[in-house]
């Protein structure tokens, strides 16, 4: 219940009310400081009207603090990024990207949490990013490397990837990786280890990585702070957004990893003569565009054989805590309709026709949940398959082939590479790429659009200008 103290002058007359709402405990125990909303009489009205106004005020302010509404600039910058990851959630910001948020925090908050957040300047940001530059900065991150054959002790404990990830909450691509002799996070190793009931001393080796962090993952603790700073300044809650004053490093523009055509001929001959479940997922990678969850989240209602397109619209996901999820896409831009080859059309009757025995042939332990692309051997028959699935198929594939490193989302940087050459405009390449903005596609691919300008330029010259001589 809100809590009302008037305030006196020195004459001992009431000037105002202070309405006071208690925040609770922080994670230790200790009281926080209570909400605060100061309330001055109308000398216009009477007392009992300005009583009245009194407490519809503390009400309506009481109301507030508890559904998360209220903030003010004496927080400290921990409670307040509390406050608008909350209000974010709330207000349906995807589940990744709240994840990725709660990922950054103990980091920040560890440089800025305790101060407030009207006390806030640029420097302290700048300061911030600059020992996050600096290496040994990833005090948190040891990394285990297999030092013992992994695939042979999993199957000399009659396991498998897939059961000592779901047993773990953990990807099974991260299982894969290890199984590589990848570096992965110490606690992923642990957790390998305690799945096998094996000392992780015997499995892995230890190591710490002390690389400074790239520019990327700086922008995005920066990209964090601007975002719960924006929310403050668009409260009125502080003069200016320091993080819009603050100097981050810039981001260098990362290598477009895609196939060159002696490659994707190579694929394509050597994924011919897989099952037809992993012919029709290359084949759709190949020339959809679509991501890896946009992939694994198709389902049947959304082929249109009629008119020979598929319906993107669901992205499936992973996460630690509740495993695989659907999700909408990536954004509203990436729900979109993508008109297939012939050829593709009829590889996903070939297909659909070999779903529906598979299907009939599981009888009651089939889980229909109408995705194109299921679980098979894991006692969730139907289920949809996870997208590290595909990653660690197409990885194994590529290694077992002869075959460059097949990355999925190398197939979406073809494609768009072969529209480009070819002079596709870039508001059509965006489109079927489900990018939110066209600019995007020209900052993501503006080499490659250079290189098919000039040859544009090449052309032109031919048809308009070389001709005469002829």
């Amino acid at each position: 219940m809100a809590y009302i103290e008037p305030r006196k002058n020195k004459h001992g007359e009431i000037i105002a009310y202070r309405i006071r709402v208690n925040k609770g405990y922080d994670k230790n125990g200790k009281k926080l400081k209570p909400y605060e909303l100061t309330f001055k009489p109308d000398p216009d009205k009477t007392e009992r009207q300005n009583m009245k106004a009194l407490n519809e005020t503390a009400v309506e302010f009481e109301k507030k603090c508890k559904q998360g509404y209220i903030a003010d600039s004496r927080q400290t910058f921990a409670e307040y990024a509390e406050y608008v990851i909350a209000l974010k959630e709330r207000t349906g910001i995807k589940r990744r990207t709240i994840e990725g948020y709660k990922k950054l925090m103990p980091r920040i908050n560890e440089a800025i949490g305790h101060m407030k957040l009207k006390d806030i300047r640029p420097q302290h940001l700048n300061m911030f990013y600059e020992q996050l530059s600096k290496r040994n900065s990833r005090r948190y991150e040891n990394v285990a490397t297999a030092k013992a054959d992994l695939k042979a002790l999993i199957k000399e404990k009659k396991l498998s990837q897939q059961k000592i990830a779901d047993s773990k909450g953990m990807a099974v691509n991260t299982v894969a990786q290890a199984c590589k002799g990848r570096n992965i996070k110490e606690s992923k190793a642990r957790a390998i280890a305690d799945a096998l009931g094996l000392p992780i001393t015997k499995i892995f080796v230890i190591s710490h990585d002390s690389s400074p962090l790239s520019n990327k993952t700086i922008l995005e603790y920066h990209r964090l702070i601007n975002t719960i700073f924006k929310q403050a300044d668009k409260e009125l809650l502080i003069p200016y957004n320091p993080a819009s004053k603050a100097t981050p490093p810039k981001a260098g523009k990362s290598k477009i990893n895609y196939f060159e055509i002696e490659e994707l001929d190579a694929i394509q001959r050597e994924a011919e003569t897989l099952p037809i479940k992993w012919k029709t997922v290359i084949h759709l990678l190949m020339v959809s565009g679509c991501r890896r969850g946009e992939l694994c989240g198709l389902k049947w209602d959304a082929v249109d054989f009629e008119r020979g397109r598929i319906y993107i619209h669901l992205n499936l996901l992973y996460s630690p805590e509740i495993g695989l999820y659907e999700d909408t896409t990536k954004t509203e831009y990436s729900e979109r309709y993508v008109k297939l080859p012939d050829e593709s059309m009829d590889i996903l009757r070939e297909y659909k026709a070999w779903y529906e025995k598979r299907k009939t042939a599981y009888g009651d332990r089939w889980h229909d949940k109408g995705f194109l692309f299921f679980q098979e051997k894991t006692g969730n028959e139907g289920e949809p398959m996870s997208p590290d699935t595909v990653t660690r198929y197409l990885d194994e594939f590529s290694e077992k082939r002869g075959l460059p490193h097949i990355n999925p989302h190398a197939f979406r940087h073809t494609m768009a590479s072969v529209m480009c050459f070819n002079r596709i405009d870039p508001v059509s390449i965006s489109r079927r790429l489900g990018h939110s903005k066209v600019s995007t596609t020209t900052d993501y691919y503006s080499h490659m659009l250079k290189d098919a300008d000039d040859i544009s330029a090449e052309t032109i010259a031919d048809v308009m200008l070389r001709h005469k001589g002829a």
